[in-house]
Protein backbone atom coordinates (compact mmCIF):
# COMPACT_ATOMS: atom_id res chain seq x y z
CA UNK A 1 0.00 0.00 0.00
CA UNK A 2 2.89 2.20 1.17
CA UNK A 3 4.53 1.67 -2.39
CA UNK A 4 1.42 2.35 -4.62
CA UNK A 5 0.50 5.67 -2.49
CA UNK A 6 4.48 6.56 -3.05
CA UNK A 7 3.69 5.91 -7.01
CA UNK A 8 0.75 8.01 -7.33
CA UNK A 9 2.37 10.75 -5.42
CA UNK A 10 5.31 10.88 -7.96
CA UNK A 11 2.88 10.65 -10.51
CA UNK A 12 0.84 13.92 -9.20
CA UNK A 13 4.24 15.29 -8.89
CA UNK A 14 5.73 14.58 -12.28
CA UNK A 15 2.55 16.51 -13.70
CA UNK A 16 2.62 19.68 -11.80
CA UNK A 17 6.25 20.28 -12.68
CA UNK A 18 6.11 18.82 -16.42
CA UNK A 19 2.67 20.72 -17.59
CA UNK A 20 4.23 24.42 -16.72
CA UNK A 21 7.62 23.68 -18.09
CA UNK A 22 5.89 22.06 -21.45
CA UNK A 23 4.09 25.83 -21.84
CA UNK A 24 7.45 27.81 -20.61
CA UNK A 25 9.13 25.47 -23.62
CA UNK A 26 6.60 25.67 -26.22
CA UNK A 27 6.76 29.89 -25.73
CA UNK A 28 10.23 29.51 -26.27
CA UNK A 29 10.71 27.57 -29.14
CA UNK A 30 7.75 30.13 -30.69
CA UNK A 31 8.86 33.13 -29.89
CA UNK A 32 12.54 32.56 -30.61
CA UNK A 33 12.62 29.81 -33.48
CA UNK A 34 9.37 29.92 -35.12
CA UNK A 35 9.47 33.88 -34.75
CA UNK A 36 12.96 33.95 -35.56
CA UNK A 37 13.91 37.14 -38.10
CA UNK A 38 15.43 34.80 -40.58
CA UNK A 39 11.94 33.33 -41.41
CA UNK A 40 10.04 36.17 -42.64
CA UNK A 41 10.82 38.66 -45.40
CA UNK A 42 12.59 41.64 -45.10
CA UNK A 43 14.05 40.01 -41.79
CA UNK A 44 10.69 41.34 -39.90
CA UNK A 45 8.51 39.10 -38.39
CA UNK A 46 5.21 41.25 -38.86
CA UNK A 47 5.88 40.85 -42.21
CA UNK A 48 4.98 37.35 -44.85
CA UNK A 49 6.89 34.27 -43.98
CA UNK A 50 9.58 33.42 -46.78
CA UNK A 51 7.65 31.25 -49.18
CA UNK A 52 8.05 27.75 -47.97
CA UNK A 53 9.42 28.64 -44.56
CA UNK A 54 7.22 26.34 -42.53
CA UNK A 55 8.66 27.47 -38.88
CA UNK A 56 7.68 31.52 -40.13
CA UNK A 57 4.41 29.69 -41.72
CA UNK A 58 3.40 27.79 -38.06
CA UNK A 59 4.66 31.10 -36.48
CA UNK A 60 1.64 33.26 -38.31
CA UNK A 61 -0.32 31.30 -36.52
CA UNK A 62 -0.51 33.38 -33.43
CA UNK A 63 -0.73 32.99 -30.00
CA UNK A 64 -2.84 30.48 -29.45
CA UNK A 65 -0.22 28.39 -31.44
CA UNK A 66 2.07 28.22 -28.63
CA UNK A 67 -1.01 26.45 -26.44
CA UNK A 68 -1.44 24.01 -29.06
CA UNK A 69 2.19 23.44 -28.77
CA UNK A 70 1.95 22.83 -25.29
CA UNK A 71 -0.72 20.37 -25.54
CA UNK A 72 0.99 18.33 -28.38
CA UNK A 73 4.41 18.06 -26.44
CA UNK A 74 1.65 16.33 -23.57
CA UNK A 75 0.58 14.27 -25.31
CA UNK A 76 3.89 13.23 -26.82
CA UNK A 77 5.35 13.59 -22.96
CA UNK A 78 2.75 11.82 -21.37
CA UNK A 79 2.08 8.81 -23.78
CA UNK A 80 5.41 8.13 -23.21
CA UNK A 81 5.40 7.73 -19.45
CA UNK A 82 2.48 6.09 -19.56
CA UNK A 83 3.96 3.44 -21.72
CA UNK A 84 7.39 2.72 -19.68
CA UNK A 85 4.45 2.83 -16.39
CA UNK A 86 2.35 0.01 -18.45
CA UNK A 87 5.20 -1.80 -19.55
CA UNK A 88 6.62 -2.07 -16.28
CA UNK A 89 2.79 -3.35 -15.06
CA UNK A 90 3.04 -6.05 -17.33
CA UNK A 91 5.85 -7.61 -15.44
CA UNK A 92 8.23 -9.67 -17.08
CA UNK A 93 7.49 -12.73 -19.41
CA UNK A 94 4.32 -13.41 -21.10
CA UNK A 95 1.46 -13.01 -18.63
CA UNK A 96 -0.12 -16.32 -20.03
CA UNK A 97 2.30 -18.60 -18.99
CA UNK A 98 2.74 -16.86 -15.39
CA UNK A 99 -0.95 -17.46 -15.06
CA UNK A 100 -1.24 -20.87 -16.52
CA UNK A 101 2.25 -21.93 -14.33
CA UNK A 102 0.62 -20.49 -11.24
CA UNK A 103 -3.00 -21.91 -11.62
CA UNK A 104 -1.31 -24.99 -11.23
CA UNK A 105 1.39 -24.32 -8.51
CA UNK A 106 -1.61 -23.21 -6.11
CA UNK A 107 -3.64 -26.34 -7.16
CA UNK A 108 -0.92 -28.76 -5.97
CA UNK A 109 -0.59 -26.94 -3.04
CA UNK A 110 2.75 -25.37 -3.67
CA UNK A 111 1.96 -22.01 -2.44
CA UNK A 112 6.09 -21.12 -2.17
CA UNK A 113 6.72 -21.77 -5.94
CA UNK A 114 3.18 -19.27 -6.80
CA UNK A 115 5.00 -16.83 -4.95
CA UNK A 116 8.00 -17.22 -6.66
CA UNK A 117 6.65 -17.03 -9.53
CA UNK A 118 5.13 -13.59 -8.57
CA UNK A 119 8.54 -12.80 -7.51
CA UNK A 120 9.61 -13.66 -11.06
CA UNK A 121 7.23 -11.72 -12.86
CA UNK A 122 7.33 -8.64 -11.06
CA UNK A 123 4.03 -6.93 -13.00
CA UNK A 124 0.79 -5.69 -11.36
CA UNK A 125 -1.16 -9.02 -12.18
CA UNK A 126 2.33 -10.27 -9.84
CA UNK A 127 1.51 -8.06 -6.88
CA UNK A 128 -2.02 -8.60 -6.77
CA UNK A 129 -1.36 -12.61 -6.68
CA UNK A 130 1.57 -12.07 -3.98
CA UNK A 131 -0.93 -9.62 -1.86
CA UNK A 132 -3.70 -12.63 -1.75
CA UNK A 133 -1.45 -15.96 -1.60
CA UNK A 134 -0.49 -14.10 1.67
CA UNK A 135 -3.93 -14.02 2.93
CA UNK A 136 -4.52 -17.41 1.74
CA UNK A 137 -1.87 -18.77 3.82
CA UNK A 138 -3.41 -16.87 6.61
CA UNK A 139 -7.17 -18.21 6.72
CA UNK A 140 -6.30 -21.74 5.58
CA UNK A 141 -4.14 -22.21 8.55
CA UNK A 142 -7.17 -20.37 10.49
CA UNK A 143 -9.29 -22.82 12.22
CA UNK A 144 -11.80 -20.17 14.05
CA UNK A 145 -12.93 -18.76 10.79
CA UNK A 146 -15.72 -20.70 8.46
CA UNK A 147 -15.38 -21.69 5.08
CA UNK A 148 -17.43 -19.12 3.44
CA UNK A 149 -15.59 -16.41 5.83
CA UNK A 150 -12.19 -17.47 4.41
CA UNK A 151 -13.68 -16.94 0.84
CA UNK A 152 -14.87 -13.57 1.80
CA UNK A 153 -11.38 -12.60 3.19
CA UNK A 154 -9.92 -13.84 0.00
CA UNK A 155 -12.50 -12.02 -2.44
CA UNK A 156 -11.71 -8.69 -0.63
CA UNK A 157 -8.34 -8.93 -0.61
CA UNK A 158 -8.19 -9.52 -4.23
CA UNK A 159 -10.12 -6.07 -4.73
CA UNK A 160 -8.31 -4.47 -2.14
CA UNK A 161 -5.17 -4.91 -3.96
CA UNK A 162 -6.43 -4.53 -7.49
CA UNK A 163 -7.75 -1.03 -6.15
CA UNK A 164 -4.36 -0.45 -4.96
CA UNK A 165 -2.83 -0.79 -8.73
CA UNK A 166 -5.22 0.35 -11.06
CA UNK A 167 -4.75 4.42 -10.40
CA UNK A 168 -1.24 3.88 -10.66
CA UNK A 169 -1.89 2.33 -14.03
CA UNK A 170 -4.91 4.54 -15.20
CA UNK A 171 -3.06 7.86 -13.61
CA UNK A 172 -2.64 10.85 -16.29
CA UNK A 173 -4.84 8.82 -18.85
CA UNK A 174 -7.53 11.79 -17.92
CA UNK A 175 -4.62 14.05 -19.22
CA UNK A 176 -5.07 12.38 -22.87
CA UNK A 177 -8.77 12.40 -22.77
CA UNK A 178 -8.93 15.90 -22.13
CA UNK A 179 -6.50 17.19 -24.18
CA UNK A 180 -8.55 14.96 -27.35
CA UNK A 181 -11.28 17.79 -26.55
CA UNK A 182 -9.37 20.74 -25.55
CA UNK A 183 -6.71 20.63 -28.54
CA UNK A 184 -9.92 20.64 -31.10
CA UNK A 185 -11.86 23.88 -29.85
CA UNK A 186 -8.46 25.63 -29.08
CA UNK A 187 -7.35 25.09 -32.84
CA UNK A 188 -10.86 26.12 -33.39
CA UNK A 189 -10.61 29.19 -31.34
CA UNK A 190 -7.52 29.84 -33.78
CA UNK A 191 -9.51 29.11 -36.64
CA UNK A 192 -12.30 31.94 -35.39
CA UNK A 193 -9.68 34.41 -34.66
CA UNK A 194 -7.76 34.27 -37.87
CA UNK A 195 -10.69 34.55 -40.28
CA UNK A 196 -12.05 37.62 -37.80
CA UNK A 197 -8.82 39.11 -38.90
CA UNK A 198 -8.79 38.02 -42.22
CA UNK A 199 -12.35 39.88 -42.46
CA UNK A 200 -11.12 42.79 -41.03
CA UNK A 201 -8.60 42.80 -43.42
CA UNK A 202 -11.03 42.71 -46.39
CA UNK A 203 -12.55 45.66 -44.81
CA UNK A 204 -9.59 47.98 -43.90
CA UNK A 205 -10.38 51.28 -45.54
CA UNK A 206 -12.37 49.88 -48.42
CA UNK A 207 -9.13 48.22 -50.03
CA UNK A 208 -7.84 44.84 -48.86
CA UNK A 209 -4.36 44.62 -46.98
CA UNK A 210 -2.83 41.48 -49.18
CA UNK A 211 -0.64 40.70 -46.35
CA UNK A 212 -3.19 40.93 -43.17
CA UNK A 213 -5.79 38.81 -45.21
CA UNK A 214 -2.94 36.26 -45.85
CA UNK A 215 -2.03 36.09 -42.58
CA UNK A 216 -5.27 35.90 -40.93
CA UNK A 217 -6.40 32.99 -43.39
CA UNK A 218 -2.70 31.32 -42.22
CA UNK A 219 -3.41 31.37 -38.29
CA UNK A 220 -6.97 29.96 -39.40
CA UNK A 221 -5.21 27.20 -40.82
CA UNK A 222 -2.23 26.30 -38.52
CA UNK A 223 -4.49 26.27 -35.85
CA UNK A 224 -7.13 24.19 -37.19
CA UNK A 225 -4.12 21.94 -38.16
CA UNK A 226 -2.62 21.62 -34.84
CA UNK A 227 -5.42 21.61 -33.41
CA UNK A 228 -6.73 18.44 -35.15
CA UNK A 229 -3.58 17.10 -35.50
CA UNK A 230 -2.77 17.09 -31.48
CA UNK A 231 -6.28 15.55 -30.98
CA UNK A 232 -5.63 12.59 -33.17
CA UNK A 233 -2.79 11.91 -31.35
CA UNK A 234 -4.18 12.38 -28.42
CA UNK A 235 -7.49 9.72 -28.67
CA UNK A 236 -5.05 7.31 -30.51
CA UNK A 237 -2.82 6.94 -27.42
CA UNK A 238 -5.76 6.80 -24.88
CA UNK A 239 -7.39 3.69 -26.58
CA UNK A 240 -4.27 2.10 -26.77
CA UNK A 241 -3.63 2.49 -23.22
CA UNK A 242 -6.86 2.06 -22.18
CA UNK A 243 -6.38 -1.37 -24.26
CA UNK A 244 -3.79 -2.41 -22.22
CA UNK A 245 -4.72 -2.04 -18.85
CA UNK A 246 -8.36 -3.74 -19.70
CA UNK A 247 -6.02 -6.92 -20.85
CA UNK A 248 -3.94 -6.44 -17.50
CA UNK A 249 -7.35 -6.06 -15.04
CA UNK A 250 -9.12 -8.98 -16.95
CA UNK A 251 -5.83 -10.77 -16.05
CA UNK A 252 -5.72 -9.92 -12.45
CA UNK A 253 -9.96 -10.88 -12.29
CA UNK A 254 -8.63 -14.38 -13.78
CA UNK A 255 -6.33 -15.00 -11.09
CA UNK A 256 -8.44 -13.87 -8.49
CA UNK A 257 -11.10 -16.19 -9.50
CA UNK A 258 -8.96 -19.35 -9.63
CA UNK A 259 -7.51 -18.24 -6.33
CA UNK A 260 -10.60 -18.16 -4.46
CA UNK A 261 -12.11 -21.27 -6.82
CA UNK A 262 -8.82 -23.46 -5.45
CA UNK A 263 -9.55 -22.36 -1.86
CA UNK A 264 -13.42 -23.60 -1.85
CA UNK A 265 -12.12 -26.68 -4.20
CA UNK A 266 -9.38 -27.79 -1.64
CA UNK A 267 -11.53 -27.14 1.77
Amino acid sequence: MKNSEQKKGFGSLFTAIVIPLLLVIAILLFKFVFGDPSHFQGGNPENAPIPGDFFGIIYKGGFIVPILMTLLMMVLTFTMERFFTITRAKGKGSAVNFLKSFKQNLAAGNLDAANADCAKQRGALANVCASVLRTYRVVEADKVMTKEQKMVALQKDVEEATSLELPTLEQNLVILATISSIATLMGLLGTVIGMIRAFAALANAGAPDSVALSSGISEALINTAFGIGTAALAIIFYNFFTTQIDKITYNIDEAGYSIVQTFNEKH
